[in-house]
């Protein structure tokens, strides 16, 4: 699946938000290193030495460890113990680059690119660490800066983040723990029996990547950045008027319902509003549902819960709702102008 997310024609955006969104993850340094680079797009040099790199690399992972103290699988790291120590200011600024620069980047320069076993196309930086002790950054990474969806990237990355370190926190079995959304703040947030709620990070955020920063349904380019012009919106892919109905559809509210759309589409002139989506958008969901079953902890084992263990299940699943939702809506939707299909 990870390979259908960045083909048929890869491209900068979907290679990144392979790296970030697709496959286990065992730490979360890749992560800390993604808004390292982002944080990169000012500079006017190719060349970054780790001690540089460093800085930025520790702090974002500082800032987490205040959130969650799991940001790892293995029982210890002697790198993120200094994080901790920098976080209770037991040793300084200097200090914690000195212990990043040897202990910080051991795996993750080599690993940022690996996705499922296999390097991503594109490439946003090169390993010059034995050369020049640091990487050189590509002109891919400089191309993708300059990208309409480089201002979503930061938002995907700290969403994932989010969600990895929050299934890693909790220390349950992944099968134990579901997300559940929150419409009227429009979150996802942990349920698990026993504990109080958990909120994990934003529904656009988490969402965006795996819609590959698309219109659902007309592929238009959308915004996740509060304030802008183009922000999506939250759709349930199966009206949420459905709930007061004869319907059999439960949970609407799941993450497997929840879709982004620009506004036209969900409430313009010609928008979806309560419609039924055609029949050729169940596909499209599938698909979606799909990514993000691919990219594990935790959507993936929500989704699962929420719409069936096999493909096949999760076929027969939206299927057997679309029947219902057709037989109580009738009327089916299409947008009037579609972009190319992105995914």
């Amino acid at each position: 699946m990870t390979q259908e997310f960045i083909e048929p024609i890869p491209t900068k955006e979907s290679c990144w938000r392979s790296i970030i969104l697709m496959g286990r993850n065992v730490a979360s340094y890749k992560f800390a290193l993604a808004k390292s680079l982002i944080g990169l797009k000012e500079q006017d040099k190719t060349f970054v030495s780790l001690e540089d790199l460093a800085l930025p690399f520790a702090k974002n992972l500082c800032e987490h460890l205040k959130i969650s103290s799991k940001q790892i699988t293995s029982r210890s790291s002697k790198f993120l113990d200094a994080c901790n120590q920098f976080n209770k200011e037991e040793i300084s600024e200097t200090k914690l680059v000195e212990v990043t620069t040897k202990l910080g980047f051991v795996n993750v320069i080599d690993a940022f690119h690996v996705v499922s076993q296999g390097s991503t196309p594109i490439r946003f930086f090169e390993d010059d660490r034995k050369s020049k002790g640091g990487i050189t950054l590509t002109d891919d990474f400089f191309k993708l800066t300059e990208s309409n969806q480089f201002k979503n990237l930061p938002n995907e990355v700290e969403a994932r983040w989010r969600l990895v370190e929050t299934a890693w926190g909790l220390d349950i079995s992944p099968n134990l723990l579901r997300i559940d959304y929150d419409e009227n703040n429009e979150l996802f947030y942990a349920a698990v029996e026993g504990s109080r709620r958990n909120n994990i990070t934003s529904s656009r955020d988490a969402l965006n990547g795996y819609q590959k920063g698309k219109c659902f349904y007309c592929f238009d380019d959308i915004s996740i950045e509060t304030g802008d012009s183009n922000l999506a919106d939250v759709d349930h892919f199966f009206p949420y008027r459905l709930r007061t109905s004869d319907s059999d559809i439960r949970n609407l509210d799941g993450v497997w319902n929840l879709v982004l759309t620009c506004k036209n589409c969900n409430r313009g002139s010609n928008g979806k509003f309560d419609k039924i989506p055609e029949i050729k958008f169940l596909n499209r969901l599938s698909t979606r549902n799909d990514f993000l079953i691919s990219s594990h902890h935790p959507l993936r084992e929500t989704l699962i819960i929420q719409t069936g263990n096999s493909e096949q299940q999760r076929e027969h699943f939206l299927q057997t709702c679309y029947n219902d939702a057709k037989n109580i809506l009738i009327h089916s939707w299409k947008p009037e102008d579609e972009h190319p299909p992105a995914f």
